[in-house]
């Protein structure tokens, strides 16, 4: 079945529904992410969206804030553009630090970071590209801790990603953040399917 590139409010469940199948969704879908998550470097994990990631947060957004079915269309709005259409891997990443301090030093020379990602298939780099809904860099230069990227790619490039046992690396060109991850072969596979 073809990857599907949008959510509506038909694909979302009342929330009383979704209640009762909200232990189960999480789990499936949780066990689902294990391979659609990569970590680069000791502070930043990558995390594949697909329908399926996109759905679980946005059913869990209406979940949390009780605003009903009333609540989709807006959630929808800020949550569609991170569903891959088709020729695009699609990543939340998060630089994680735990101690206040120094996630607030270390992000203060993180600034762009968003712009300097990338995926390698085969040698040949597809840079990403930030989400515009907002400015994730403080014009001080300040890193926002979660960024959103679109990776765009050829069709030629996609088809090299789908081989089994490509070679995929992902990463960042950062000045002060200069790290690359193998992409473990379960997770490309996973990943593959995302290809329209």
């Amino acid at each position: 079945m073809a990857p599907k590139h949008d959510i509506s409010v038909a694909d979302l469940l009342p929330p009383e529904d979704y209640a009762k199948i909200r232990v189960e969704s999480r789990k499936r879908i949780a066990a689902r992410k294990r391979n659609r998550r990569v970590e680069v470097g000791p502070f930043v994990t990558f995390h594949f969206e697909d329908f399926e990631t996109i759905w679980l947060q946005i059913q869990e957004m209406i979940h949390i804030e009780k605003g009903g079915l009333e609540q989709a269309p807006s959630e929808i709005a800020a949550y569609n553009p991170l569903i891959p259409k088709g020729r695009e891997l699609v990543a939340t990443f998060m630089i994680e630090i735990d101690e206040p301090q120094r996630r607030k030093r270390v992000l203060a020379t993180l600034g762009a970071i968003e712009e300097t990602a990338f995926i390698e298939v085969n040698g040949e780099r597809i840079f990403g590209a930030a989400e515009t809904d907002q400015d994730r860099t403080s014009a001080e230069g300040k890193a926002s801790a979660v960024q959103f990227v679109h990776f765009p790619f050829t069709d030629a490039q996609a088809a090299a990603f789908r081989e089994p046992g490509a070679r995929a690396l992902i990463g960042f060109t950062h000045a002060n953040y200069g790290h690359i991850a193998v992409m473990p072969e379960a997770v490309r596979a996973e990943l593959a399917q995302d290809f329209a």
